[in-house]
C-alpha cells in the first residue's frame, strides 16, 4: 500500500483536529475576523506543510505551535498597524495645523497637478520613508536614476506650490521638505 493521498491526508486532519485549533485560537484572539484568519492560516500552513505533520496527537500539538506562530504574527502587523495609523496622524497634524485650515486642498491640488510618476517618486519618499537605494529597487532604475527623478519632482513640486504661494511658508515644513532637495 502507497502513501496516504494528501488531500485525504488533510481532511482528516482538519476534520480531527479543527474544534481544538478553532478553540485554542478563540481562546486567545478577540476580533471574530481575526479568529477566523487566523484558523485558515493555521490550516493553510498544515496544508502547505502536510509532510512535516506528525502523525496522532502530536498532530494538534504542531497545529497549536502553528496557530501560536500565526497569532504572533497577526499582532506585530496589527502593532505595526497601529504605528503607521499614529504617524499618519502626525503627518497630517502638520498639514492641517493652527492656521493653517487652507493648506491641505492648495498643498494636495499641487501635488495632483504632477504626472502620475513624480507623485509615485514623491509618495515613495515621503509616506514609505525609502532611501535612494530602496526607491532604484522598487522601481527598478539605478540609483542615479533614481536621484534624477526624486530631484526633477521635488523641483516640479516646488514651482507648483510656488505658483499658489511664492514664498511657500503657508505650506509648513512637511511640503518644504518634499518640494526641496535635501541630498
Amino acid at each position: 500500500m502507497g502513501p496516504p493521498d494528501p488531500r485525504r491526508r488533510f481532511e482528516e486532519l482538519y476534520t480531527e483536529h479543527y474544534e481544538a485549533v478553532s478553540g485554542y485560537v478563540r481562546r486567545r484572539a478577540d476580533d471574530p475576523h481575526d479568529i477566523a484568519d487566523v484558523i485558515a492560516e493555521t490550516f493553510t500552513t498544515a496544508w502547505r506543510r502536510l509532510g512535516d505533520v506528525p502523525s496522532g496527537d502530536r498532530a494538534r500539538l504542531w497545529l497549536y505551535g502553528v496557530a501560536r506562530r500565526t497569532l504572533a504574527n497577526h499582532r506585530r502587523g496589527e502593532s505595526r498597524r497601529a504605528a503607521l495609523t499614529t504617524r499618519l496622524r502626525t503627518e497630517l497634524e502638520e498639514w492641517t495645523g493652527p492656521g493653517t485650515e487652507a493648506v491641505p486642498e492648495t498643498a494636495r491640488a499641487a501635488f495632483m497637478r504632477l504626472s502620475a510618476d513624480d507623485r509615485e517618486v514623491l509618495s515613495l519618499v515621503a509616506w514609505e520613508g525609502l532611501g535612494n537605494a530602496e526607491l532604484a529597487q522598487v522601481l527598478g532604475c539605478s540609483r542615479l536614476a533614481v536621484r534624477q527623478r526624486l530631484h526633477r519632482a521635488r523641483k516640479r513640486l516646488a514651482t507648483e506650490l510656488a505658483a499658489d504661494d511664492p514664498d511657500l511658508a503657508r505650506y509648513g515644513p512637511r511640503a518644504v521638505r518634499l518640494a526641496k532637495e535635501t541630498s
